[in-house]
């Protein structure tokens, strides 16, 4: 039978997949694309039984691609930490691993199912997700050094980065040869230790990326909320996730957003709950078309300027 590989672009998705494969490897078709794209298991043809992993996107947002994979025979796998819908797939070749907690992600999950086989990886994807409490104290109890931890953590934010942008003309790396670069490796310190070049170039342009994003203008401050500007330029796109994190790991009781210019005069926006309250980034996005996410971390991928207004008025209120 033959295996999809169904996964997220960022740091998670990539994580998961790499630990899976790692314990159970396997020849597969992959599936990705940049963060965003996460209507993805429609790729899969549903036209004969086929083995499908599907890492870190939304059941919910899904649900009929999964139907119609079961309907035509095929066993799939499921781990998430996004909405998933009222109700699982009851089918028995479905099974899936599913927890929305806010302290969680698909690495962790995925981690725990293989008994910790390949935990530093689970540990860089923890970092990679703005989960950095979590991956310090996983770090700690795996009796890593500060600078083990702080090099895990340095690799799961930059994978993070990649994952983000319009389209993967943007990224430095397509999400599938960066898998694939980085699967090598049983242990991501070992990758780090030995620096190839996909990892050099990668932290580099995070780097440099990072030093424009930092001195974005504000849009509008307040005492729960902090919103900034970006360009419709390639780099802008790169870096608005990880900036939202950065940024919401400096003003912890702050909610953070990213609002990107778009060429067809929408925005991007990603929204960051207070890192002291990892709740309600996922209502405030779905108040708005194309809205979405989780409780710590959602996105609206096409906000219309005539709501910019509204959305700024609603970041600066609903935490307040």
């Amino acid at each position: 039978m033959h295996t999809y590989d169904v996964f997220n672009g960022d740091a998670d998705g990539i994580c998961a997949l790499i630990q899976l494969r790692l314990a159970e490897p396997k020849e597969s078709t992959l599936i990705t694309g940049v963060k965003r794209d996460i209507e993805l298991v429609k790729q899969v043809p549903a036209t004969e039984p086929v083995s499908v992993s599907i890492l870190d996107v939304s059941l919910d947002k899904n649900r009929r691609a999964v139907d119609a994979l079961l309907a035509a025979g095929c066993s799939v796998f499921y781990v998430d930490h996004h909405f998933p819908g009222e109700e699982l797939p009851e089918a028995p070749e479905f099974e899936g691993l599913i927890d929305t907690q806010p302290t969680t992600c698909t690495s962790l999950l995925v981690d725990q199912h293989l008994d910790g086989r390949f935990h530093n990886w689970a540990i860089a994807a923890a970092f990679g997700d703005n989960l950095n409490a979590v991956g310090e104290e996983l770090a700690a109890q795996a009796g890593l050094s500060s600078e083990q931890a702080e090099a895990l953590k340095t690799l799961g934010v930059c994978i993070n980065y990649n994952g983000y942008g319009a389209t993967v003309e943007d990224l430095h790396f397509h999400p599938a040869d960066l898998y694939r670069e980085f699967v090598k490796y049983s242990d991501p310190l070992e990758l780090i230790e030995s620096a190839p070049d996909a990892w050099r170039q990668l932290k580099d342009g995070y780097e440099a990326d990072m030093a424009q994003g930092l001195g974005a203008p504000v849009l509008t401050e307040s005492g729960s909320s902090l919103v900034v500007r970006l360009p419709d330029e390639a780099w802008a796109r790169r870096v608005s996730g990880v900036l939202g994190n950065e940024l919401a790991n400096r003003n912890p009781d702050k909610a953070c957003a990213i609002v990107t210019e778009k060429a067809d005069s929408t925005y991007l926006v990603s929204i960051r709950a207070p890192l002291n309250n990892r709740t309600g980034a996922d209502e405030v996005a779905r108040l708005f078309p194309t809205g979405g996410g989780r409780k710590a971390a959602a996105g609206v991928n096409e906000l219309p300027a005539s709501q910019l207004e509204e959305f700024l008025n609603v970041m600066a209120n609903f935490w307040s």
